[in-house]
């Protein structure tokens, strides 16, 4: 069709002018200047990855992989938990079987329980065994890191100087991020400059420019959320419920790492742009390093836990502009490119990691998705 012929020399054109065609991020020495980081990367709409330097001097590098550490200088802080079968917060999974609906796909919230942080960080650990039936995740959001964490405001700066200078403002939210090797974030984009750093562990990302939304199949799911039965602990199984009354999310569709080969085959069948387009930027954040993750930009996020079992990771949420590029995506996005009739549904996503039962924005048409970053 000439509307895909047209999409996908967008996509080429992007990176042959712009991003690069290698599929990798741009990787800095030192941080930049701030008149660099504003005219390469921010004006540009374009990722970074800068190096340990970028840290240099943070006490959390070497203090925060130390449990002893953390349990003492939160001892008696309560901090919200996300709880999910499978560690997916946020993503698609069948519907509840009894709600009496059409199976399909909704789109899952994780049950939220508050608990000292002691007790959190044992539970995050503990629930990193692919044989626990729930898993934990330390992923509020909000501005937790100010809110929750704030005993540990000394160990990592305020702000990013050179991203603080670059975008005229200081972060609108700082956000702690504390998670085990099963905790995984499906594709989503936020409306902030983003600067990620992580602390311990790794963090895999991969990258999508907003040239490319079409490639990620974003559909309206009925909302749900995970709920753990009054009186269990929060090592219980969870159960799904959808929200009444039905609210609709706009989420992406695409599953990058189907489990199986018929998986595979059923996402590449139902979502061809994404599959058999050009491929997406992969990026590795190791402890220390800072991504800059450009507003409006994809990701989905994995992780590789550090010896204790987990990957901790600070993020500093900076305004967007909402300028003319803005606009240009709202018009990008508006036009149609729908397959054609026979293709399979977008049920197909996630389906195998939710058959066991499957990290983030206001609504996609006219300001995000949920807001969530990894």
């Amino acid at each position: 069709m000439e509307e895909e012929r047209r999409l996908r020399g967008l996509w080429g054109e992007a990176r042959e002018l712009s991003l690069g065609t290698s599929g990798q991020v741009d990787c800095l020495d030192a941080p930049p200047s701030p008149l660099r980081f504003l005219r390469d990367y921010v004006s540009a709409n374009k990722p970074c990855l800068v190096s340990r330097a970028a840290t240099r001097g943070w006490p959390a590098i070497s203090l925060w992989s130390d449990d002893a550490y953390l349990r003492r200088v939160l001892h008696g802080c309560a901090v919200s938990v996300h709880l999910t079968p499978h560690g997916r917060a946020d993503s698609l999974v069948p519907r509840p079987s009894a709600c009496g609906r059409p199976r399909g796909l909704c789109f899952a919230s994780a049950a939220v329980r508050s608990m000292d942080f002691s007790d959190a960080l044992a539970l995050i650990a503990a629930t990193g065994s692919p044989s626990s039936p729930t898993v934990a995740y330390a992923q509020q959001q909000n501005d937790c890191f100010r809110a929750e964490y704030s005993a540990l405001a000394g160990d990592v700066v305020p702000d990013v100087p050179w991203a603080t200078e670059a975008l005229g403002c200081l972060p609108e939210a700082v956000n702690l991020w504390i998670g085990n090797g099963r905790s995984e974030t499906s594709f989503h984009k936020d409306h902030y400059e983003n600067l990620y750093a992580v602390i311990t562990g790794e963090k895999h990302f991969l990258l999508l420019p907003p040239t490319d939304v079409h490639r990620l199949y974003i559909r309206h799911y009925p909302a749900a959320r995970y709920v753990l039965d009054d009186g269990k602990d929060a090592t219980g199984e969870l159960h799904l419920e959808l929200e009444e009354p039905e609210r609709q999310v706009p989420w992406c569709s695409v599953d990058p790492y189907p489990e199986t080969p018929e998986s595979m085959a059923e996402q590449r069948e139902a979502f061809p742009l994404y599959f058999d387009g050009p491929k997406p930027f992969e990026c590795i954040v190791k402890a220390g390093e800072i991504l800059y993750l450009p507003s409006m930009w994809f990701h989905h996020v994995r992780q590789t836990p550090d010896r204790n079992g987990r990957t901790i990771a600070v993020n500093y949420w900076y305004d967007m502009q909402f300028d003319i590029k803005y606009a240009y995506f709202n018009f990008l996005q508006s036009i149609d490119c729908t397959p054609p009739a026979g293709k399979p549904s977008a049920e197909v996503c996630n389906r195998d990691a939710s058959d066991h039962s499957d990290d983030a924005e206001p609504e996609i048409y006219e300001t995000s998705l949920v807001s969530h970053s990894g």
